[in-house]
C-alpha cells in the first residue's frame, strides 16, 4: 500500500517532469568527473533517477543499468528513450524508501540530489564486494537558491564522510564557503566510496 506522503511526492515530481525531456538530463558532476573509476561491466543503479542523466551515462558505458524513481512520468519517458536507443537499461517506478535495493545486488550505485539518511547503510549493503557508490547532493553551505530550502534535505559539513564511513574513500569534495566564492564547485558535496572485497 502506498502512503499519502509517497503519493504527494509522486504528484510533485510528475508535475515537475511533465514538460521536460530525457535529452535535457545530464549526468552528475561526480559521475562525469570520476567515470574512469567505473568497471568495464556489471550491474548499476541510478537511485531516485529523475529523467535519468546518470542512468543513460552508465548504460552508455556498458553497464546493465536500472533507474528507479517515484515519478511515473519520468520513468515512462526514460524507459521509452532507452528502448528507442537500445540501451541496456530498465526504468521502474519505485519508492526507494519503502523498497530499497537488496543486499549485494549492484556493482555501482549512483545517488544525486536525493538525501534520505536512513538509506545509507542499506546502500552500502546493496553494493557487491568492491562495488562503488557515487553520491552527490546539496549542503547547508549555499551561495544561491539552487536545491531544496534549508532543512533535512541538505548535508551538514562532512556528513557524507560519516554516512558512508564503512566504505573506502576514493574521492571526496566539499568546498563550503572558503575563499573566492565565484570560483570552484559550491553548494554540494560529493563522495565516491568503495566496498571492501
Amino acid at each position: 500500500m502506498v502512503n499519502d506522503d509517497a503519493l504527494a511526492q509522486q504528484a510533485k515530481w510528475d508535475a515537475r517532469y511533465r514538460d521536460s525531456s530525457v535529452q535535457e538530463a545530464q549526468p552528475a558532476f561526480v559521475l562525469r568527473g570520476y567515470a574512469h573509476l567505473l568497471p568495464a561491466h556489471g550491474r548499476a543503479l541510478d537511485l531516485a533517477s529523475g529523467l535519468g542523466g546518470n542512468a543513460l551515462f552508465l548504460a552508455q558505458h556498458g553497464l546493465t543499468t536500472e533507474a528507479w524513481d517515484i515519478s511515473s512520468v519520468a520513468v515512462e519517458k526514460l524507459g521509452d528513450f532507452a528502448r528507442q536507443h537500445r540501451l541496456p537499461m530498465v526504468a521502474q517506478v519505485r519508492d526507494v524508501c519503502a523498497a530499497p535495493p537488496a543486499a549485494a545486488s549492484f556493482d555501482v550505485i549512483v545517488v544525486t540530489h536525493f538525501l534520505e539518511r536512513s538509506l545509507a547503510p542499506l546502500l552500502v549493503d546493496a553494493l557487491r564486494p568492491q562495488g562503488l557508490l557515487f553520491y552527490q547532493t546539496f549542503t547547508t553551505a549555499r551561495i544561491d537558491d539552487t536545491g531544496p530550502p534549508a532543512g533535512p534535505y541538505r548535508l551538514e559539513d562532512n556528513e557524507l564522510l560519516t554516512l558512508f564511513r564503512d566504505l573506502r574513500l576514493r574521492a571526496y569534495r566539499e568546498e563550503l564557503l572558503l575563499g573566492d566564492l565565484k570560483a570552484g564547485w559550491r553548494g554540494e558535496a560529493l563522495l565516491v566510496g568503495q566496498k571492501s572485497p
